[in-house]
């Protein structure tokens, strides 16, 4: 199967309002041209210097996604062009992006990193550290970030009942807080699911899905 026909079978199974982001980490430039020449427009990285590499050499048009954990030194390289943000999982992080969205004349949309799974190894706030978080004096200040939603990454396992308990929970604490609306925080995306289980998370509410191998094939 071609990167085309993946893409074409995938995206016909996506309801409109759910935005693809493929997932293009460790896969060279000539893939990402062939998802391109399909009509792909938004790609997913784990690595910012990876990232800014394939943006110099790639058309501008492309909506890069950072979906790997960011750490805050990094946020520098990428801040000239970056289009979403995944995993933003504390205020510090925040400020940095902001001080560097600044420094660009730009304002740069997140997603907050919920943490819903099962596992020691996820990154991500819990429902009482968001509601902190989003009502902390500092972050209100930042006029350089725009939140505009929240991801999740479900524990891996095969156990389907639990991956849709891990989902609606997240899609609950983003109801909880979708009305929240001040300068800087307007929650529209809910980002979760990927390649093996996107089809159960968009049934749960996700408006945004991260597909890597089986758009580009196994790494």
């Amino acid at each position: 199967m071609s990167i085309q026909s993946n893409l074409q079978n995938i995206k016909s199974t996506l309801p409109v309002h759910v935005t693809l982001v493929a997932v293009s980490k460790t896969k060279p430039v000539p893939d990402l041209m062939e998802a391109y020449n399909a009509g792909q427009r938004i790609f997913g990285e784990n690595k910012i210097q990876e990232m800014a590499d394939k943006w110099e050499q790639l058309p501008k048009d492309i909506e890069w996604h950072m979906i790997g954990h960011v750490q805050t030194n990094k946020v520098k390289y990428m801040a000239p062009f970056v289009s979403l943000i995944h995993g933003v999982d504390s205020l510090k992080l925040l400020e940095e992006i902001n001080k560097q969205a600044l420094k660009n004349n730009r304002i740069i949309d997140c997603l907050l990193q919920i943490y819903i799974a099962e596992e020691e190894s996820k990154f991500g706030l819990d429902e009482e550290e968001l509601a902190v978080l989003l009502a902390t004096p500092t972050f209100k200040e930042l006029k350089n970030i725009q939140i505009v939603g929240l991801m999740g990454m479900a524990t891996f396992t095969n156990n389907q009942n639990q991956i849709q308990k891990e989902f609606k929970h997240l899609k609950s604490i983003f109801d909880n807080h979708k009305n929240l609306k001040t300068e800087n925080c307007n929650l529209q995306s809910l980002s979760m699911g990927m390649s093996g289980d996107y089809q159960l998370a968009i049934a749960c509410g996700s408006t945004m899905v991260r597909i890597g191998s089986s758009i580009f094939g196994g790494r």
